[in-house]
C-alpha cells in the first residue's frame, strides 16, 4: 500500500537556490535567484515558506531559520547539460539529457528555415531575433495587424515564438503557423526544445496584452519517464500549468491549463479537494515568464508572496497521506546580467501531515530523486534507461 495516497509535485520555475559547481561553465558566475532576491527586493515576506523550511536550507537575508520546520529539504543538483524548462522537468521525471537544445539567441533563425516557414504558412515573416515578448510586440505589433506578416522571434531558451493578434490574425491561424513550424524544426541543425504561440490582443503601441491562449509544441519525451509508468500502472497524473506542453501529454490523465502562477494554485487547491490516486504535477511559470527574464526582482518577490499565501490555502486542505513536494527546474535570477536562465541548484521541501520528524537531507546529483520517489511511492518501477533514486524511506 502506498505511503502517500496523492503526492503534490509544484515548480516554482525558476526558483534557483544558488550556483552549482559548474556553473561558471554556462557564464553563470555569483548566481543566486532566490537569495539575491531576498537581499536586494523592497519587500519580501513569506510566512509559510519560512515555516517549511526554506530559510532553513538557504541562507536568506531578512527571513530567519524556523526551529522546527513543518518537512525536510534538501539542494537539487541538475546532472543534464542544460539549464532550461524542459531539461529540468525531464530530469526530475528520469530523463538525463546530455546534449543541451539548440538556440539561435545570438543569430536569429536560418534564412533557410525562415524561407520554408514563409512558404508553409503564407506569411512573410519579421522580427528574427531574440527579444522579450512585450517588447517586440511594441516595436512590431501594429505592422503585424496592418499586413498580416508573422512576428517570428526568439529569447535564450531553445524556443521559436510566433506572435499573432487574436483578432486580426487570428487564434487557429497562430496555431496552424505554430504546427508548421514544429515540423520544420524537427531537423537536427534546427531542433529547438519548444515552438510557442504568442497570442495577444490590443491595437496600437502600448496598448498590446499577451491573453491566457500561449500554446507550447515541445519535442516529445526521447524516452519514458516517471509519468508513463505511473499512468501505465494505473494511477491518475494530473498536469497543471504547462506540464502537458512541457511533456507533450505523455504519461498524463487529465490536464488543467492556468491563466497564471496563482490561477495555478487555486486549481491546485481545488483538486485537493477531490478524490484522486496519484500525482499531480504543477508548473507555476510566472516566476521565470514574467519577473526572471525581465529581471524584475521587485516583480519576483512579489510573485512569491502570492504565492506562500496560496501555500497556506493548500495546507488547509490536505489530507492526512497527501505529500507536498516544491521545487524548481533552473534559476533564473532577476539581479544577474542579460535575460538568460541561470544554472543552479533548486530546492526541494517536503511536507505531510503525517511526517512524525522533518529536517535536512543530504544534497543530491540529480533531479530526478523527485520522480524516483514518487514511483517508490506507489510501488511503481521506474522505466529502463532513466536515472534517480528514491527519497521516500527519509520522509518519515
Amino acid at each position: 500500500m502506498a505511503k502517500f495516497q496523492r503526492v503534490f509535485v509544484i515548480v516554482l520555475d525558476s526558483l534557483g537556490v544558488g550556483r552549482m559547481a559548474d556553473s561558471d561553465s554556462f557564464g553563470d558566475y555569483d548566481v543566486d535567484t532566490l537569495g539575491h532576491i531576498a537581499a536586494k527586493a523592497d519587500h519580501l515576506v513569506i510566512p509559510n515558506l519560512q515555516r517549511w523550511g526554506i530559510a532553513n536550507l538557504h541562507s536568506l537575508q531578512g527571513i530567519s531559520p524556523v526551529e522546527c520546520p513543518l518537512g525536510y529539504y534538501a539542494k537539487l543538483n541538475e546532472r543534464s547539460a542544460g539549464k532550461d524548462t524542459m531539461t529540468g522537468h525531464w530530469e526530475m521525471m528520469g530523463l538525463h539529457t546530455t546534449k543541451p537544445f539548440i538556440t539561435f539567441t545570438d543569430t536569429g533563425f536560418p534564412k533557410e528555415l525562415l524561407d520554408e516557414l514563409s512558404r508553409r504558412t503564407g506569411h512573410k515573416i519579421i522580427g528574427n531575433k531574440a527579444a522579450s515578448g512585450t517588447e517586440i510586440l511594441d516595436e512590431l505589433g501594429e505592422e503585424e495587424i496592418a499586413t498580416g506578416n508573422m512576428i517570428v522571434y526568439t529569447s535564450a531558451d531553445s524556443v521559436l515564438q510566433i506572435c499573432g493578434n487574436e483578432e486580426t490574425f487570428g487564434l487557429e491561424e497562430l496555431y496552424r503557423c505554430c504546427e508548421i513550424a514544429r515540423e520544420l524544426t524537427m531537423k537536427d541543425e534546427w531542433k529547438v526544445g519548444r515552438v510557442i504561440a504568442r497570442p495577444y490582443v490590443g491595437r496600437k503601441k502600448g496598448e498590446f496584452v499577451r491573453t491566457p491562449n500561449r500554446h507550447d509544441y515541445a519535442v516529445k519525451p526521447f524516452g519514458p519517464t516517471a509519468l508513463n509508468a505511473l499512468k501505465d500502472a494505473g494511477l491518475d497524473v494530473i498536469s497543471v500549468g504547462k506540464i502537458n506542453d512541457i511533456f507533450v501529454g505523455e504519461g498524463i490523465t487529465e490536464a488543467y491549463k492556468s491563466r497564471s502562477s496563482v490561477h495555478g494554485m487555486k486549481q491546485t487547491v481545488g483538486i485537493a479537494q477531490k478524490d484522486f490516486n496519484g500525482l499531480c504535477f504543477v508548473n507555476l511559470v510566472d516566476f521565470d515568464a514574467l519577473w526572471g527574464h525581465r529581471r524584475n526582482v521587485n516583480g519576483y518577490a512579489k510573485e512569491l508572496e502570492m504565492f506562500d499565501e496560496k501555500l497556506g490555502e493548500l495546507e488547509k486542505v490536505l489530507r492526512e497521506d497527501d505529500l507536498v513536494i516544491l521545487t524548481a527546474d533552473h534559476g533564473n535570477d532577476p539581479t544577474y546580467t542579460g535575460t538568460d536562465h541561470t544554472r543552479e541548484k533548486v530546492p526541494f521541501l517536503a511536507y505531510s501531515p503525517s511526517m512524525k520528524a522533518a529536517g535536512p537531507l543530504p544534497e543530491t546529483d540529480t533531479f530526478a530523486v523527485i520522480g524516483a520517489t514518487v514511483a517508490d511511492n506507489f510501488g511503481v518501477k521506474m522505466p529502463e534507461g532513466t536515472i534517480g533514486y528514491s527519497l521516500l524511506d527519509q520522509l518519515k
